[in-house]
């Protein structure tokens, strides 16, 4: 087990021997929460990961551990130019996949959002993914091998009040991700998405500040009875994830694709969580 200080955080990773040592990865988002979590996962396991993220001052505070094994892309990825500098790390020297990840729209409730919400939405939910996914799939359906993971949410299962435009255009991303995956898994290549719950990431506070404003009550409060309502009575952790996601990403699961794989704490009610 090794232990890695950054800023005021200390993270706690294990190797879990994913047969990843030699492999390079894509990581979007890779300055904070899950995307960031991940990236150090991939690393430690020995990876090379190219880190996407719009603050690259950031990128190199967080990972100065690993200098000879990143390299940093800033920009955000819903401007083609970033998506331009993905594809062409993709197409310099070896790659084995990427995770697709990046934050999500306003909260509100379909009456409290406009036509310019859902146009914003669109740009950062949905169509950059799409648009890199045409960039890089046929360069893993050549290669005769790769591994395709977007995080979404675990309202594509079931809807999240006031979280509108993301259950809406997250639960697009979850119909083009499983469809590609049938294309591409004679290739060699599976495409996955995992559907988080709430974690103790940056991105749950904006969830809990609106359910705060709306009913009127403190931020904490608010968040006590976010976690009652979890059976496993917590929020979870964004490295439990990125232990999952390393592996949907390693040779070791290649036998899983087209799924939409819950980590909630046991939230979604339906069989098929």
């Amino acid at each position: 087990m090794r232990v890695f200080m950054v800023i005021s955080e200390i993270y706690i990773l294990k190797i879990m021997n994913l047969e990843i040592s030699n492999h390079r990865f894509i990581v979007c988002g890779a300055s904070s929460g899950f995307g960031e979590a991940v990236a150090r996962q991939l690393l430690i396991e020995g990876a090379h990961v190219v880190l996407v993220a719009r603050r690259g001052d950031l990128l190199r505070e967080k990972f100065s551990h690993f200098n000879n094994q990143t390299e940093i892309i800033e920009g955000s990825v819903i401007y083609r130019e970033t998506l331009a500098a993905i594809e062409k790390a993709a197409k310099t020297g070896d790659f084995h996949g990427i995770l697709l990840n990046a934050g999500g729209p306003p909260t509100g409730t379909p009456l409290q959002t406009t036509m310019d919400d859902w146009d914003s939405a669109w740009q950062l939910v949905m169509r950059w993914k799409i648009d890199l996914s045409l960039r890089l799939a046929p360069l893993l359906k050549e290669k005769g091998y790769g591994r395709m993971l977007f995080i979404e949410s675990q309202s594509v299962k079931q809807p999240i009040p006031a979280l509108t435009l993301s259950n809406a255009f997250r639960a697009g991303v979850v119909g083009f991700a499983k469809t590609l995956a049938l294309e591409v898994a004679p290739k060699g290549v599976t495409v996955n998405i995992l559907a988080p719950g709430s974690h103790e990431t940056p991105a749950i506070d904006r969830v809990i500040k609106n359910n705060s404003s709306i009913r009127g009550i403190p931020f904490e409060k608010a968040k006590e009875e976010m976690e009652a309502n979890i059976p496993v009575r917590r929020m979870g952790k964004a490295e439990e994830l990125a232990s999952l996601a390393a592996w949907l990403l390693s040779p070791l699961s290649g036998y899983v694709t087209g799924q939409t794989i819950s980590h909630d704490g046991g939230v979604i009610a339906g069989l098929f969580g």
